[in-house]
């Protein structure tokens, strides 16, 4: 693959910044156990491949241009449980980078074919080769293998957390603050920690009262125990280990959410209203309506919708699932939800991504304007 000219890489960043982050806040209205209620959700489907992880990916290739980690045409080295392989293969190719995939063989088959189209090749890793921990070892020892290869390292990376603490937690600031509202709590699923640990430290430099919250599946309850301990199916959580970046003494409460609610409160989100999310969005919506129920029915408690359920439609996601008598979802009836549009403007920094970035340019030669 040709690597792109300097400048031609320069103007790719700030097409792809105009497709990736900005997305709605939804103030989705429900009522629970007969009381009205509200939940706000980041509605992260919206990015360029459908999900969070496209806020990360282009963050950390971003910087890794300013420090001159990666050089352009490098190979691109990750170990995913999926979307963020998804979010590597379409940035990695849209910026003329080959991506190389490492992943677990049970994932959903939606999420492979994805990162097959981007033109990655995928590398799948069975239990017996050591599931999740197997596909990062396989990874670091292919990006050893290999010159010049940029290996992201999602769950040790600090600039995935930099990632939602520069424009995520940002961007639910000004949506709320557009309608006089402050965040009581924030609560989202830990896969690499990166979108709870950076949005939170936002949010508690703003809001000193705020709590956040990790959520993990009550099935395997990782961040409670420190190993993966059982099979759950809200993939892209849990993956087996708790990640570096994931520092527990600066989060509060860990919300646990059985994987069968979260399942039937994604098909309830469908089904009843229109929003076509995946299985750990239904986690998120049911960990914000347990918090809210702690706190008070007034509560804002924020969470976010990580991707679309088009990456689950092989999955139990698309059939019938029974509801236990401890489950949440049963109590809920969605009424319908708004959004909030309103565009960060501290977080829209296109034109400043241009005339900052460090990716040497031939002399001269002046950077597209915005």
């Amino acid at each position: 693959m040709m690597a792109a000219p300097p400048t031609e890489l320069a103007a790719r960043f700030h097409g792809l910044r105009r497709l990736i982050g900005n997305t709605p806040l939804l103030a989705v209205d429900f009522t629970f156990r007969g009381e009205r209620r509200r939940i706000f959700a980041k509605s992260e489907n919206l990015n360029m491949t459908g999900s969070v992880k496209d806020r990360m990916a282009l963050h950390l290739l971003r910087c890794a241009y300013e420090r001159g980690a990666i050089q352009p045409g490098a190979l691109i080295i990750e170990a995913t449980s999926g979307n963020t392989g998804i979010s590597f293969a379409a940035v990695g190719r849209a910026l003329g980078h080959p991506v190389a995939i490492f992943m677990p063989d049970w994932m959903s088959m939606e999420r492979v074919n994805l990162i097959r189209s981007f033109g990655a090749s995928i590398h799948p890793v069975t239990r017996e080769e050591g599931g999740f921990l197997g596909s990062i070892e396989k990874a670091e020892e292919l990006a050893r293998e290999t010159p010049d290869a940029f290996l992201p390292r999602q769950f040790a990376n600090e600039d995935n957390c930099e990632a939602h603490e520069s424009m995520t937690g940002p961007e639910i600031h000004y949506q709320l603050d557009s309608h006089g509202l402050i965040p009581d709590a924030f609560v989202a699923g830990v896969g690499t920690g990166g979108t709870v640990m950076g949005v939170g430290r936002y949010l508690r430099a703003h809001f000193p009262e705020v709590t956040i919250h990790p959520l993990e599946p009550s099935n395997s309850p990782t961040l409670r125990t420190g190993c993966r301990m059982g099979h759950h199916r809200i993939q892209g959580v849990s993956d087996e280990f708790i990640p570096s970046i994931v520092d527990l003494s600066e989060l509060d409460e860990i919300v646990d959410v059985d994987d069968g609610d979260a399942i039937l409160m994604a098909q309830k989100l469908a089904l009843d209203v229109g929003l076509g999310v995946g299985i750990s969005s239904g986690a998120n919506f049911i960990g914000a309506v347990m918090l809210q129920d702690r706190l008070g029915a007034d509560a804002a408690v924020v969470t976010l919708f990580p991707d679309s359920n088009k990456k689950y439609l092989s999955t139990d996601l698309m059939h019938d699932e029974p509801a236990k008598p401890d489950h949440i979802s049963p109590h809920i009836s969605l009424q319908g939800f708004t959004a909030f549009n309103r565009v960060c403007t501290v977080c829209d920094q296109s034109e400043e991504w241009l005339r900052t970035m460090r990716i040497p340019r031939e002399a001269g030669t002046p950077l597209p304007q915005v």
